[in-house]
């Protein structure tokens, strides 16, 4: 039986996660694009449908298994069946890690907006929060003619090839610890990514830097890089947290559905967050704020 099986539908895409591997029926329930049955209309001849279910298949015949799938919705009918949709997929070598397992994500549509994209990333079981790497592991894209199928799992193997560096980057995140000063400076910068700023340069968060630091678990009560880094990008995807507006009405920020941003948000966060360690381990940061 699964466990810790949850599903989330939202107005702009559905999700599944399990802690034990997907069937091809549970997807199917919930991120039906991933099984169209052929290439939306608007694609050309010159268009190779592979479905993804296929290169599911293949991947899970070399110890590749889905553990969370999402897709897009789209308001023009009918197109919901072809929208972009993502896998978040483990080697069945990584399943036994008590603390986390490296990932392999998947996005693919069937509607021409998006070719098959790989990317490394890691979940942390304590808080069920997937990340995703930033610029130092290389992603992978494979274009809708030739050999998918294959060139997809060679894609695979290659970001497996990386996961060395997926870990040195999370254990050097480990081995830090950030005073509040810098938590809040990191705090800042990953609300700017994920708000922006106004004319006036003043970043467009409805919450404060202590809010979106709050830990929501004992586990996460630590001040290291890794943990801060985990207690931010929860905070930030999944929404929920209470604040003000602009015009000083009460708000609620939401979580991030759109798979393009999921994958944007999650990508920068990483990369800041090793900016940070190379800036630790080369400037007080804390002196720096306090100083600015």
């Amino acid at each position: 039986m699964t466990r810790m099986l949850a599903t989330s539908i939202g107005k702009n895409g559905r999700s599944i996660r399990s802690m034990e591997p997907l069937s091809n029926e549970q997807i199917m329930n919930v991120v039906p694009s991933i099984f169209a049955p052929e290439a939306h209309g608007s694609r050309s001849s010159r268009y190779t449908y592979i479905p993804t279910a296929s290169v599911l298949d293949g991947l899970r015949k070399e110890g590749f298994v889905p553990f969370f799938a999402a897709q897009a919705m789209s308001r023009i009918e009918g197109k919901s069946e072809f929208t972009k949709h993502m896998l978040r997929l483990r080697h069945v070598n990584d399943i036994a890690n008590s603390e986390g397992a490296n990932e392999i994500i998947l996005v693919n549509s069937h509607d021409g907006t998006s070719s098959y994209q790989l990317l490394a990333g890691y979940f942390r079981f304590v808080c069920q929060n997937g990340c995703i790497a930033g610029d130092t592991v290389e992603d992978y894209r494979v274009r809708h003619n030739g050999d998918i199928r294959n060139d997809v799992i060679e894609a695979a193997y290659r970001i497996v090839d990386e996961f060395e560096i997926v870990d040195d980057s999370r254990e050097s995140m480990q081995a830090l610890q950030l005073s509040r000063p810098e938590q809040k400076l990191l705090a800042s910068a990953a609300l700017d990514l994920r708000f922006g700023r106004d004319e006036e340069n003043k970043i467009l968060s409805p919450v404060s830097t202590d809010r979106v630091l709050w830990a929501n678990r004992r586990e996460d009560q630590d001040d290291s890089l890794w943990v801060t880094f985990n207690r931010l990008q929860e905070n930030l995807v999944r929404g929920g947290m209470r604040g003000r507006n602009q015009s000083g009405n009460r708000t609620t920020t939401r979580e991030v559905q759109s798979i393009d941003n999921l994958v944007g948000l999650n990508r920068a966060l990483w990369t800041l967050a090793e900016g940070m360690a190379q800036l630790k381990n080369g400037i007080n940061i804390g002196n720096l704020a306090q100083a600015q």
